[in-house]
């Protein structure tokens, strides 16, 4: 069974930085795509970013195309996400998923095809 363990998360001030990781248990780590997800409070779950271990395709929320960026790291099966100038809206829990796949890229437009989940790691931007 994989397990995804998030971790990064904290309280940053607007404007300011941080860097998300999400760690993998199992070694075929490639055959998967990961995508980070957030629930802001009283609101519903949305994909923010995601990416194919294999082909390294990418895609993008609108809200946070030029400021988040998602990248791997094959050999340590970690997958980060860089948060940069960040606003109050990007307070929510972060999680990451993983959607077992042999196609190519990724996409974030739904969440149910994404099997395996963290348990999420809190970002609060906030002065």
């Amino acid at each position: 069974q994989l397990q995804l363990v998030e971790s990064g998360g904290r309280l940053v001030q607007p404007g300011g930085s941080l860097r998300l990781s999400c760690t993998a248990s199992e070694f075929r780590f490639d055959t998967y795509s990961i995508g980070w997800f957030r629930q802001a409070p009283g609101k519903e779950r949305e994909g923010v970013a995601c990416i194919n271990k294999k082909d390294a395709g990418s895609q993008y929320a609108q809200s946070v195309k030029g400021r988040f960026t998602i990248s791997m790291d094959n050999a340590e099966n970690t997958v980060y996400l860089q948060l940069n100038s960040l606003n109050p809206e990007a307070t929510a829990v972060y999680y990451c998923a993983a959607l077992w796949t042999l196609r190519p890229g990724c996409s974030i437009g739904r969440e149910e095809p994404y099997a395996y989940w963290g348990r999420g790691t809190q970002v609060t931007v906030s002065s």
